[in-house]
C-alpha cells in the first residue's frame, strides 16, 4: 500500500485528515470509504514508490513542478492526433523556464508548468502558437468549433478551384491521353497543349492554391510528423499530393503534356472533405447537449455586522467573511454555519443522495444547494469551494491524458516508410536497368500515387463518423473519435449510484399510516420546499376545497402544522420526541431498520401520537438491473463506486451481476479508486455528478448521463442524452460495429495496394490510371462507410 502520503493526509486520496480520521492497518484515512478501497485493492499492482507520484490530486501534481513554477492551461486549435501532442510538448520543453508540458488533442488542451519570472502566460501562449497551431485562453472554448468552420471554407474553396482545374482536363487532356479524339483532331489538340504555355501556368497557379491553401492542414500535419519523427496519414497523403505536383510542374516546364495536377487536387479535396464530414458529424453531436452547468458560483451575498448585504465576487472573499445563503441558493465556498438552519443538498459534490440538515456550528460544502431554510455561513480558510477543487483536479486530469493513437496512424508508421522505400527502389532500379530518367520517375511516382492515400486517409474518419452518426440517432453523443477504438477493450465498468443507477430523486417506497393521516401530511408538506416534502406531496396529494393548514412551522428535521383542527407532525423520529409525542416501540424499531437499509424513515403523527411510517429512498433508474446483467453476460466486471454510505448500497451488493461495491468514497478517492481498479486493464466509468468528474477523467473511458452536471459531461468521452442506461449496451455494439467497418475499409485499401503496387513496380500502370484506381478505391470506402452500422 502507499506509505508515502503525508501524516496529515489520507493515504488513499490525499485529502486532509481534518475532515475525519479513520485508522487502517498501516495507514490513516479520511473516511471509511477510502479505507475500504485500500483494503480491497491495495495498490493494484502499482509500484508503491510511484503511487504518490501518479496520484491525480492537486497536492501530488504540485509536487511534480519546481518551487515557484505556475501551472497554466491553454486551448490550442489545430491539434488532431498524437503527433500534434508530441510536437507541442517538444516545443514547450525546448523553452527555458518551462519545467514540463502535457498536451491532449482530445480536449485541445496543453498544460504547461513555467517560471512566471522568465515566461508569463502570454509569452508561453506565443511560444505555443507555431507551425499553424494557435494557442489562447482555455476558458469558454468549445473544442473543434473554429476548426470545423475553417474546414467548411477550405472544402468550398477546394471544390471551386478543383472544378476550374478539371475543366481543361475533361476537354483536352483526358481525351488526348485516352485516345478519344479522331487521329487528326488528337494531333491538333496535343500540338495546342504543347504550345499553350499560359495553359500550364494557370493550372500550376490553381493547383498551388489547392495544395498550399486548402491542403495547408495536411501539409502542416506532415511537417509536424517529420519533426516529431512519427509518420502519420498526413505524411502519406502529402507525399502523394506533393509528388504529383512536383512531377507535373517539372514535366510542364519541359513541354510535356503528361501532367497530373488533377491527382494533387483530387487527393487534397477528397481527404479534406472526409475530415469535414467527420468534423460536421461531431459538431452535430455536440449540438445535442443542452446548456449544462452552474455548479461553480461566481458571486456571493456578503453580510456585515449591521446586517447589511452586498453582492461581491467570490474571488474577493476572505476567511472570516460572513455570507447570507437563502433557499435555492448554491453555497459559494466551504465554511461553517454560524446562524440559522436549513437543509442542504450535497449530491452534486459528495454523491450523497439524501439531503442533510445543517445548523449553527456545522460545516457546509461549497457548490452544494440550500434546498430549504436560510443560513449565514462563515468563510473557511482559503475561501475555496469543493466544486473548484474538483474542477481543478479535472483540468489536471484532462490535460494530462493524451489521446490514443488512431489505427490508421499506427499503420502509417510502418506503411509510409515502406511505400517511400519501394518508390525509391523502383526509380533507382529502372535507372540501373537502363531506363531513362523520365521512365524511372514515372514508375516511382506511380508507386506513390497507387498507394491509395485517400482510401487509407478516409478509412478511419468515415467509419468513425458513421459510428457517431448512428450514436446520435440513439441519443448518444461521442466527444472523441477514439472512443469506439478504446471501448472495444473495456473489461470493467464502474457505476456511480446517485443519479446514475438511481434518478437522484426521492420517492415514497412504502407507507403504513392511515389514508387521512397521509392526506394531512401532504397538506402540511405542501408548505415546504424540502425535497422530502416534494416526494410526500407527489405521493399523497389530495384536492382540498380550501387550504386546510391553519398553522405551520418548519424544522431542520421535519414540519409541524394544524390541519382541520388536528396538530400534525411529519418528520424524523427525533422531531416527535422533541414535542414529547408518543412513538410506539414497533414504529421506533421499524424506523431503525429502515435507516440500516439505507433509506429514510419519516414518521407521521396527529394529536400527540405517531400513527405510521413513510419509507423514502432514491428512486432506482428504470432498466438498471437489465443493464448490469447484460454487461455481466458480456464478461464485463461491474463495480459500484458511490459517495453514499454503506447502508444505501445493500440492494446492489446483493445483485449477482455486481462484482464489487465501494461506498462512502469522496471525489478525490473516487479518482484514485478508478486508477487502481484500472491498473492493467481497460476501465469505463459511468456517472452524472460533479463529484464524478475526476473519476470520469481518470477512467480510460468516461460516460456521463445527459442530465448530469457540466463538470461530469466535460470530463466524459460519451454522453447518454436521454438517461437511458440501456444505451450503454448500444455503445458497446456501436464500438464493435465501428471497429469492423474500419477494418473493412483499411482491409480493402491494403488489398487494393497488394495488387496495385506490384503492378506499378512492374511498370504496367501509369500515373493517370493509378489516379483513376485510387479514386475508385476511395469511392468504395465512402460507400461502405455510408451504410448503417447496426441493423434494427
Amino acid at each position: 500500500m502507499s506509505t508515502t502520503a503525508d501524516e496529515d493526509e489520507c493515504a488513499l486520496c490525499g485529502l486532509s485528515l481534518a475532515r475525519g480520521r479513520v485508522e487502517g492497518e498501516n495507514a490513516v484515512f479520511c473516511c471509511t470509504g477510502c479505507r475500504d478501497v485500500q483494503n480491497a485493492l491495495g495498490d493494484a499492482d502499482i509500484d508503491a514508490d510511484d503511487v504518490r507520484e501518479a496520484k491525480p490530486d492537486d497536492a501530488a501534481l504540485d509536487e511534480e513542478r519546481p518551487e515557484g513554477h505556475e501551472r497554466s492551461y491553454f486551448h490550442v486549435s489545430g491539434m488532431h492526433c498524437t503527433t500534434c501532442e508530441a510536437f507541442l510538448e517538444s516545443v514547450a520543453d525546448a523553452e527555458d523556464g518551462i519545467s514540463g508540458a502535457q498536451a491532449s488533442y482530445v480536449t485541445e488542451t496543453v498544460r504547461v508548468d513555467h517560471d512566471p519570472e522568465q515566461l508569463d502566460e502570454e509569452t508561453v501562449q506565443d511560444r505555443l502558437t507555431t507551425a499553424g497551431y494557435v494557442a489562447d485562453d482555455r476558458e469558454g472554448r468549445t473544442p473543434g468549433a473554429e476548426a470545423q468552420d475553417t474546414l467548411l471554407w477550405r472544402i468550398a474553396a477546394g471544390v471551386m478551384l478543383g472544378m476550374a482545374v478539371m475543366v481543361p482536363y475533361s476537354v483536352y487532356i483526358y481525351p488526348v491521353h485516352f485516345g478519344l479524339f479522331p487521329p487528326r483532331l488528337a494531333e491538333m489538340a496535343e500540338s495546342q497543349l504543347q504550345s499553350a504555355r499560359y495553359f500550364y501556368v494557370v493550372l500550376f497557379l490553381l493547383t498551388s492554391l489547392v495544395l498550399f491553401g486548402v491542403g495547408k492542414p495536411i501539409l502542416r500535419g506532415a511537417t509536424v510528423s517529420l519533426r516529431a519523427r512519427s509518420p502519420n496519414m498526413d505524411l502519406l497523403v502529402a507525399l502523394a499530393a506533393v509528388s504529383a505536383f512536383a512531377y507535373s510542374t517539372i514535366t510542364a516546364a519541359l513541354g510535356r503534356i503528361d501532367i497530373y495536377y488533377d491527382v494533387t487536387v483530387a487527393i487534397v479535396v477528397v481527404v479534406t472533405a472526409g475530415n469535414y464530414y467527420e468534423s460536421s458529424i461531431k459538431k452535430r453531436a455536440m449540438g445535442l447537449l443542452s446548456e449544462l452547468g452552474g455548479e461553480q458560483v461566481s458571486e456571493a451575498t456578503l453580510i456585515d455586522d449591521a446586517g447589511a448585504t452586498e453582492t461581491v465576487d467570490v474571488s474577493d472573499l476572505h476567511a472570516g467573511d460572513r455570507l447570507l445563503v437563502r433557499t435555492g441558493d448554491r453555497i459559494p465556498v466551504d465554511g461553517t454555519v454560524v446562524d440559522g438552519e436549513g437543509t442542504v443538498d450535497e449530491a452534486v459534490v459528495t454523491g450523497e443522495s439524501l439531503p442533510v440538515s445543517k445548523e449553527a456550528g456545522e460545516q457546509v460544502v461549497g457548490g452544494s444547494v440550500l434546498s430549504n431554510g436560510s443560513i449565514t455561513v462563515e468563510v473557511g480558510e482559503g475561501a475555496t469551494s469543493s466544486i473548484d477543487r474538483v474542477t481543478n483536479l479535472l483540468w489536471n486530469l484532462q490535460s494530462a491524458n493524451g489521446g490514443v493513437q488512431k489505427l490508421a496512424d499506427k499503420l502509417a508508421v510502418i506503411f509510409v516508410p515502406t511505400v517511400v522505400l519501394l518508390a525509391a527502389i523502383a526509380g533507382v532500379g529502372y535507372l540501373a536497368l537502363g531506363a531513362g530518367p523520365t521512365r524511372a520517375v514515372l514508375v516511382a511516382l506511380t508507386v506513390l500515387l497507387v498507394s491509395c492515400p485517400c482510401a487509407l486517409g478516409l478509412a478511419t474518419p468515415l467509419a468513425v463518423a458513421a459510428g457517431i452518426r448512428d450514436a446520435i440517432e440513439r441519443s448518444i453523443v461521442v466527444f472523441d473519435e477514439t472512443v469506439f477504438e478504446r471501448f472495444r477493450g473495456v473489461e470493467t465498468v464502474v457505476f456511480d449510484k446517485t443519479g446514475t443507477l438511481t434518478t437522484g430523486d426521492l420517492e415514497v417506497r412504502d407507507s403504513d399510516a392511515p389514508a387521512d393521516a397521509l392526506a394531512a401530511a401532504a397538506a402540511v408538506e405542501r408548505r415546504s420546499s424540502h425535497p422530502i416534502a416534494t416526494a410526500i406531496t407527489d405521493a399523497f396529494e389530495t384536492d382540498w376545497d380550501d387550504d386546510p393548514v391553519s398553522a405551520f412551522e418548519s424544522h431542520t428535521n421535519g414540519v409541524v402544522g394544524t390541519v382541520a383542527g388536528h396538530e400534525v407532525v411529519v418528520g424524523h423520529p427525533d422531531l416527535l420526541e422533541e414535542h414529547d409525542w408518543t412513538v410506539p416501540d414497533g414504529l421506533r424499531e421499524r424506523a431503525s431498520n429502515v435507516r440500516e437499509e439505507g433509506d429514510l424513515p419519516i414518521l407521521v403523527g396527529r394529536d400527540g401520537v405517531a400513527e405510521g411510517l413513510l419509507v423514502l429512498g432514491d428512486r432506482p433508474r428504470p432498466g438498471w438491473e437489465e443493464t448490469v446483467t447484460a454487461l455481466a453476460e458480456r464478461g464485463v466486471e461491474v463495480v459500484l463506486l458511490t459517495g453514499d454510505e454503506t447502508e444505501a448500497t445493500a440492494t446492489y451488493r446483493e445483485h449477482p451481476a455486481v462484482d464489487q461495491v465501494f461506498a462512502g468514497v469522496p471525489p478525490e478517492g473516487k479518482a484514485e479508486t478508478v486508477r487502481r481498479l484500472g491498473a492493467g486493464r481497460t476501465l469505463a466509468m459511468v456517472g452524472d455528478g460533479t463529484n464524478d468528474g475526476p473519476a470520469l477523467a481518470s477512467a480510460d473511458l468516461g460516460i456521463a448521463l445527459g442530465s448530469g452536471t457540466a463538470i461530469a459531461v466535460d470530463a466524459a468521452d460519451v454522453a447518454i442524452i436521454d438517461d437511458d442506461l440501456e444505451s450503454l449496451e448500444r455503445v458497446f455494439d456501436l464500438s464493435k460495429a465501428t471497429g469492423r467497418r474500419v477494418k473493412q475499409n483499411i482491409g480493402w485499401a491494403f488489398c487494393y495496394n497488394a495488387i496495385a503496387i506490384p503492378l506499378a513496380l512492374s511498370g504496367l500502370l501509369n500515373p493517370l490510371f493509378a489516379a483513376v484506381a485510387m479514386a475508385a478505391s476511395s469511392l468504395l470506402v465512402v460507400t461502405n462507410s455510408s451504410r448503417p452500422l447496426l441493423e434494427e
